[in-house]
């Protein structure tokens, strides 16, 4: 293949043709539709990974990596909790007790679901909690609350409030809530109101004691772990015969999780569109190029060139159109990227997201998806053009023209 002859006809098919400058304007609107899909296409997986993670990042923040429950009262006890720390000295345990309570103070009451904690053991795998207790030294019914409940309750360090649980204490002919008097120490903001208006924590021994639980034993224990996908089905034969399960953060926000992979799946999908749109403009300029230039293309088949070389340069002009749009659309998506996450342009509100600053994470899977994508529409639709090049009658051509 003579590439001097295809590298200077690739160069003339590329510069802005006067006679007829719809192919070279159509070219340039393809050039400029793919480097706006590419680009746009960074921004939403962009986007869409940040929210995910954002979000993910606030559910393992108060449920945890894995959760060991019972299966049956007093199944979860002190000595299975030494025994998984003992075995498994890389994983984090927090043991708790769990109920629903009603919270008074004054006139104002809030709902919510109070957990019974060793302080110390819930801070090392809950930044949340930790960073609401600070140096506080908790006596046994001293409580942290979210922060909704406490701007609810008006709710004020050393405060008193009632608590009132679900469990009833037999009087007389009649039955009556379990309640008692807490001392308000502080609350917390995970940044999820769903948590801020319904979690709050106390000593395990209050609620061992209000709920009349036997001493050292739980209703499950929380687990932090930097692989839960491992360690949850070593955990699964460890509690195989204890009377206890263990649950992972995925099976406990499956439905959540699975919706936002499909919504993803889905723009992806949508947004790909627009480049294979600025394609057609791609096969409609090249069809146009090949209209145009019929003549010059007879007389090069009669002086010898190959089909192949006819088809190399249309393939080639193609390709450098569309590839040349895929590396701008790449630039302007990672300095849209950059503009993005360094300053605030774009302002999200904090009850609802979780985060007031617009996440952003692309991954390197869903780049390379985006190029490979990109780079498939863009040989495809120079492809048809570039053949239907060589299937000209040279001899009528010649003839006529």
């Amino acid at each position: 293949m003579n590439k001097k002859l295809v590298n200077f006809i690739v160069k003339k098919y590329l510069r802005f043709d006067k006679k007829n400058p719809f192919i070279s304007i159509s070219a340039i609107l393809a050039f400029i539709g793919v480097a706006v899909g590419v680009m746009v296409l960074i921004l939403s997986m962009a986007i869409m990974n940040g929210t995910a993670k954002e979000f993910e990042k606030k559910l393992f923040t108060m449920n945890y990596p894995l959760t060991i429950y019972s299966k049956f009262d007093n199944a979860i006890d002190k000595s299975l909790l030494n025994q998984l720390q003992n075995k498994y000295p890389h994983l984090k345990f927090s043991p708790y007790i769990s109920s629903q309570v009603i919270a008074q103070s004054g006139e104002d009451m809030s709902g919510g679901m109070i957990f019974g904690v060793i302080p110390q053991k819930e801070a090392s795998i809950n930044d949340i909690y930790k960073k609401a207790l600070g140096n506080l030294e908790l006596k046994k019914y001293d409580i942290i609350t979210g922060a909704g409940i406490s701007d609810k309750l008006y709710l004020n360090q050393g405060a008193k409030t009632t608590l009132y649980f679900t469990s009833l204490n037999p009087t007389g002919f009649s039955m009556i809530p379990k309640m008692k008097r807490f001392t308000f120490q502080n609350s917390f903001k995970s940044g999820l109101n769903a948590y801020d208006q319904a979690y709050m924590y106390t000593s395990i021994e209050a609620l061992q004691t209000l709920l009349k639980k036997p001493k050292d034993t739980y209703d499950g224990i929380h687990i932090y772990s930097d692989d839960a996908f491992k360690d949850i089905e070593k955990l699964r034969v460890e509690l195989k015969n204890t009377g206890a399960g263990v649950l992972g953060w995925w099976q406990q926000n499956g439905n959540f999780f699975a919706a936002m992979k499909m919504e993803k799946t889905a723009l992806f999908i949508v947004l790909m569109l627009i480049i294979l749109v600025a394609s057609l403009n791609i096969i409609s300029s090249l069809l146009m190029t090949v209209m145009s230039r019929r003549k010059e293309i007879a007389l090069l088949l009669s002086m010898g060139a190959s089909n192949k070389e006819i088809k190399s340069i249309f393939l080639r002009v193609g390709t450098i159109i569309g590839f040349s749009g895929i590396l701008l659309g790449i630039a302007l998506g990672f300095f849209g990227y950059w503009i993005l996450d360094t300053f605030d342009i774009v302002s999200l509100p904090a009850d609802v997201y979780g985060t007031a600053k617009l996440p952003l994470d692309l991954a390197l899977s869903d780049f390379i998806s985006i190029v490979i994508g990109a780079s498939v529409i863009v040989v495809l639709s120079s492809y048809y053009p570039a053949s239907k090049a060589t299937k000209i009658d040279v001899i009528d051509v010649l003839r006529n023209e």
